[in-house]
């Protein structure tokens, strides 16, 4: 298959565009390359695919690969800019879409919301529109466990109302799902949202809590832990959110035949548009997350307990039943295997 990737710098784009290109995918990936974060560790994850295609790479990947590896070309590109997105679509006809590009992050949210807007909601869209006049057969898109929002009905369900986000970003991925039913209702257009819950792993963002709370170990500073440590996260490692994502691209999105708009369900819809779940299916507290990671440094650091953030939910929780039933995920890696294997790497990549 020829398949775009969007934010193919980023932490989970960058392991999904290896996976294709493992089974002989070829593959165009994009990314703006913005400076939310560290560029530079934007521009490795795009050598560590280069490296892997050039049998350079030191280190075995963790995907089936099959007997030809697939090719890659990485343009730098903005999924806000409408010409550019249009002029790719229409050049290099896509047989599928990964989007994964958008501005992430709950707490930057109140401080830079137009970015929000301009990315996961313009850019959004921009996508939706080379799809469909593009004839792509299923675009896959990334949500988010946070759309979930004031809910507090454990664990979260696809089938359960998510009409109370409690950030913009949220709302902004809320709103992805409902233009994604729009084009699918509309034009025919296959579309799949997954709601990711926590992703970690190695090369991850800098920003979210793993890499916070080593930096903070390594470094001998001390932890600034919200909500008194009482948080619950259910933390997924990359590798199974990476085949999950996989799994779901090669089940296309069907309408369900039982749906009714007198009791409608919120997961699914008589168009083809789905949306699921795909988490790890066990909350770990925060407190104990963080000892799991002291554990694999081999130190330990001071703690500062502090209340709540705003626009941060308490808890979350994914039943993934309906993911595992329509396309047979399951994940596999336990906590210490996961921050094992982040820690590994962390302390590697920046020399610790």
């Amino acid at each position: 298959m020829k398949v775009l990737v969007t934010g193919v710098a980023g932490f989970i784009g960058s392991h999904v565009a290896l996976f294709l290109l493992a089974r002989g995918d070829n593959v165009i990936g994009i990314d703006n390359i913005n400076d939310y974060y560290d560029i530079n560790l934007k521009h490795d994850r795009l050598t560590r695919i280069e490296d892997y295609l050039a049998n350079k790479l030191d280190e075995k990947i963790p995907y089936p690969e099959s007997d030809q590896k697939g090719n890659f070309t990485f343009i730098k590109m903005d999924v806000a800019d409408r010409s550019a997105i249009e002029a790719l679509f229409n050049e290099h006809k896509f047989d599928k879409v990964v989007h994964l590009a958008a501005q992430a992050g709950v707490r930057y949210s109140l401080e830079n919301p137009h970015a929000y807007v301009d990315s996961n909601i313009v850019g959004f869209v921009n996508i939706l529109e080379g799809c469909r006049h593009n004839k792509v057969q299923h675009l896959t898109y990334a949500s988010s466990s946070s759309v979930y929002g004031a809910n507090e009905t454990m664990p979260f369900s696809v089938h359960d109302n998510v009409d109370h986000p409690l950030s913009l970003y949220a709302a902004s991925k809320k709103a992805n799902e409902l233009m994604a039913h729009t084009y699918s209702h509309l034009y025919d257009l296959p579309t799949t949202g997954l709601r990711f819950f926590t992703v970690y792993g190695p090369w991850g963002r800098p920003d979210m809590s793993p890499f916070l709370f080593a930096d903070a170990i390594v470094n001998n500073k001390p932890l600034k832990v919200f909500n008194y440590g009482k948080h619950k996260r259910d933390f997924t490692y990359i590798d199974d959110i990476v085949n999950g994502i996989v799994k779901t691209l090669d089940n296309t999105a069907e309408g369900n035949d039982q749906w009714s708009g007198l009791k409608p369900d919120a997961g699914s819809s008589k168009a083809p548009w789905r949306i699921y779940n795909i988490g790890n299916q066990k909350p770990v507290e925060l407190l104990d997350y963080i000892e799991t990671i002291e554990q694999a440094i081999g130190k330990t650091t001071s703690k500062e307990l502090l209340p709540l953030q705003p626009g941060d939910v308490p808890d979350t929780y994914a039943d993934v039943e309906q993911l595992v039933s329509d396309v047979g995920y399951r994940p596999k890696t336990e906590l210490k295997e996961g921050i094992g294997q982040f820690v590994k790497w962390y302390l590697g990549y920046y020399k610790k």
